[in-house]
């Protein structure tokens, strides 16, 4: 495990700097811009506000006139070309993560997932390629697992059309590096739950939503035999992986997965939350068809690429994380519930 004291003194770095986080205000992006904002970061945020994709103004409502925000489209030429100029650091976490989304439309997904970031590339291609580029991709690139622990050289074969788009995208990335020289590097994120995160439905992950039930005291339903084993990553975590990612060297032209080093199985998350929260019991129930049709099984991360080229191993238990959570939003429900 990464030592904390190694980890932030690393970190210390950013002080001063010039970072950009598109997708800001959404759940990661906004953990992200207030981690910088502490570190001593002049931070710039960009933000298109798209009606379910999970921005929330009140993820920075603390931080009004520390942090610089633009509510922008990336698609928009003239928003990039204006805003990616001078800007040392871009975390490029922008986009839409929801599979059932991404199959009802994908079209529009096409639009958040490629196009978006076909964008970004081309502005700091023409105004700033000097800028450092952290791509968040997904564990969704790689489909359904053919072997565990999975590693970045497992084969991406994605099942989806949110998987599709969000492989082509950390390819345009990586072809942008190669061919332009502009220096990128992609972290592919597994669950992520946390402070922040949005309640409102199911689409955002499975966590958040057993979580939004489990606060309110229902029946957590729990799809299968609930013995599916998954990754989940704390905010914080993944905060610090991508802060590592942006100022290490060696992680330039690279990809890393993130991950737990200790899969949990859905039921088992279930029945944690049951006895952190007042709720009662879960249910065994049947996967919905459009759903059981794109469920990968099994997945879980081998994360010994990212531990020695960043020093990143997790630091919070799913347990402590999961009360962290819990804590934060029995005082900001009113925020969050839609």
């Amino acid at each position: 495990m990464a030592e904390t004291g190694r980890v932030d003194q690393e970190l210390s770095v950013y002080k001063g700097r010039k970072a950009l986080v598109t997708g800001g205000l959404g759940f990661i992006g906004s953990n992200l811009a207030r981690r910088l904002l502490q570190l001593g970061a002049d931070v710039t945020i960009i933000d298109a506000l798209i009606p379910e994709q999970g921005g929330n103004t009140y993820n920075i409502s603390d931080c009004a006139g520390c942090i610089e925000v633009h509510i922008a489209d990336l698609r928009s030429a003239e928003d990039v070309a204006r805003l990616v100029p001078g800007k040392e650091i871009i975390f490029n976490l922008a986009g839409s993560i929801s599979h059932l989304d991404s199959m009802a439309n994908p079209i529009l997904d096409m639009g958040l997932n490629c196009e978006a970031h076909l964008s970004l590339l081309e502005g700091c291609r023409r105004h700033n390629r000097e800028a450092r580029i952290v791509y968040t991709g997904t564990r969704a690139q790689y489909g359904r697992p053919l072997y565990l622990p999975v590693d970045e050289k497992h084969p991406q074969l994605p099942i989806d059309v949110n998987g599709i788009h969000k492989m082509a995208a950390e390819a345009y990335h990586f072809l942008y590096s190669r061919i332009y020289g502009m220096p990128v590097c992609s972290l592919r994120l597994t669950n992520t739950y946390g402070p922040r995160q949005p309640m409102r439905d199911p689409r955002h992950g499975f966590i958040n939503w057993l979580l939004r039930l489990a606060l309110e005291g229902q029946c957590l339903p729990v799809y299968g035999d609930g013995q599916q084993q998954r990754d989940l990553n704390y905010v914080e975590d993944v905060v610090d992986a991508l802060l590592l990612a942006g100022v290490a060297p060696a992680a330039e032209g690279q990809a890393f997965n993130l991950g737990s080093g200790r899969p949990v199985t859905v039921l088992e998350v279930a029945r944690l939350l049951i006895e952190l929260t007042d709720s009662e019991r879960y249910e065994l129930v049947p996967f919905p068809e459009n759903e059981s049709k794109i469920e990968i099984g099994d997945y879980y991360a081998d994360c010994t690429k990212v531990a020695n080229v960043l020093g990143w191993l997790p630091r919070v238990s799913l347990q402590d994380g999961l009360r962290r959570t819990i804590s934060f939003f029995a005082e900001a429900r009113q925020h969050y519930w839609g």
